[in-house]
């Protein structure tokens, strides 16, 4: 059974009008599969690449895509200009460079960090762009215009920003956990005013530098039940995405959490950790605190800290930071395999034609073929290393490297009625 979140409302919506988007964080599911397409086996620098377009500036934020247009955000000057650029899809032109905010004294970030990490989301004639403390905006896809700013979630991230914003109803999204304060926000879409703001429950660490974390929530239906899980420092909390009321939270020990959860088989995998992750499995029909009566299952060691986990029908595949890919049963946690792929990872892995590719910061990407034993069907390599995560549209991967924007793609394999093998 495929991933059920609630980011379907994208997704469907996509379905619906005949075309394919790419509208947020690892896609219309937000957790890495492609609808469809023919993504090649075998690419490279002059293979299989229909064009490459250098992207100005610094930004790790992945591609948003709908219709021709390809959105992401940059920043400039060391931070003081931040930036949404617009790339034709079918040519690789760039529409649009925005200055979206200037700002005049950027704090400091983590060397692996940019500071324009969070990924937009994109609907028909909207773009919503993150920059976390430094503000929040909407421009028209039409013109590029800014439509509205805010600039009123205030934090210290220390490392810089990293929580991309989820989309719901009429509601955009985003964790706020800092030293200094920790909440999660939602904004009306239409104006940018503040809707809700819930403040995280729970004693954190006494050490400010072990509250903050990094997390993209998601928004997951089960049940008859619509939810926001949103994963911090030390806990996992799952609100009413109209409200912002907590309605279950599960403790750990851990912070700084970047990995996006992911939701199948009807349970949350939840990484724990950027130092010394687990992996945790959550029934997410609780309510209240259940730590002790609904985590299903828990992988203590290998599990994902920068990069998110990946569901491919009952097994889940996650990879470490320094290269240690792990395969386990999603239902049971049991461990498949282990494989040492070598190198560093903080892109996000993504199922697309029936095949799992995994992007490191060296830029070589793995291609996988799913099963419950390790087997690599091809080895690619691109310049510039992956901090992003990638896209797919159509058969065509949009792949971004610290410097260039990549559109990779090969020749559909058609087999008429007339021409059919024999099986």
């Amino acid at each position: 059974m495929r991933p059920i979140a609630l980011a379907w409302c994208l997704c469907v919506a996509a379905i619906a009008r005949g075309d394919e988007s790419w509208p947020q964080f690892r896609g219309p599911d937000g957790q890495g599969h492609a609808l469809a397409g023919h993504v090649p086996l075998e690419f490279g620098e002059g293979k299989n690449v229909t064009w490459k377009t250098p992207i100005p500036g610094l930004g790790w934020s992945s591609p948003v895509i709908l219709g021709d247009q390809i959105w992401m955000t940059t920043a400039l000057d060391a931070g003081h200009s931040m930036r949404a650029v617009c790339i034709d899809r079918t040519s690789g032109k760039l529409r649009f460079d925005v200055e979206v905010f200037h700002i005049d004294k950027p704090e400091s970030i983590n060397a692996k960090n940019s500071y324009a990490s969070p990924t937009p989301v994109i609907e028909p004639g909207r773009l919503y762009v993150h920059f976390g403390t430094y503000g929040t905006a909407c421009l028209s896809t039409k013109t590029g215009g800014v439509l509205w700013k805010n600039q009123q979630l205030k934090l210290d991230h220390k490392e810089g920003p990293g929580s991309s914003p989820v989309l719901y109803e009429n509601f955009l999204i985003v964790n706020c956990d800092g030293m200094d304060v920790q909440y999660v926000a939602a904004l009306d879409k239409h104006s940018g005013k503040l809707v809700w703001k819930t403040d995280r429950t729970g004693k954190l660490h006494d050490n400010p530098d072990f509250r903050k974390a990094y997390c993209t929530p998601l928004l997951v239906k089960f049940g008859g039940r619509e939810m926001v899980v949103s994963p911090g420092a030390d806990q996992v909390i799952a609100y009413d995405p109209r409200s912002g009321a907590e309605l279950w939270k599960v403790r750990y020990k851990g912070f700084s959490n970047v990995a996006r959860p992911v939701f199948a088989h009807g349970l949350v995998y939840v990484s724990t950790d950027f130092g010394k992750p687990q992996l945790w499995a959550i029934r997410p029909d609780g309510s209240g605190d259940v730590t002790e009566t609904h985590v299903a299952w828990r992988v203590p060691k290998q599990a994902c800290a920068a990069s998110s986990p990946l569901v491919v029908g009952d097994l889940l595949y996650m990879t470490t930071n320094r290269g240690v890919a792990t395969c386990v049963d999603a239902r049971s946690g049991e461990i498949r395999w282990t494989e040492r792929l070598g190198g560093d990872y903080s892109a996000s892995p993504l199922e697309a034609d029936g095949r799992i590719y995994v992007f490191s910061e060296q830029g070589k990407v793995f291609v996988l073929e799913p099963g419950d034993k390790y087997k690599l069907l091809a080895t690619d390599q691109l310049d510039g290393r992956f901090m992003a995560s990638a896209a797919v549209v159509d058969g065509a991967m949009f792949a971004r490297t610290e410097t260039h924007l990549y559109r990779i793609e090969g020749t559909p394999i058609r087999v008429s009625p007339l021409t059919r093998p024999s099986l």
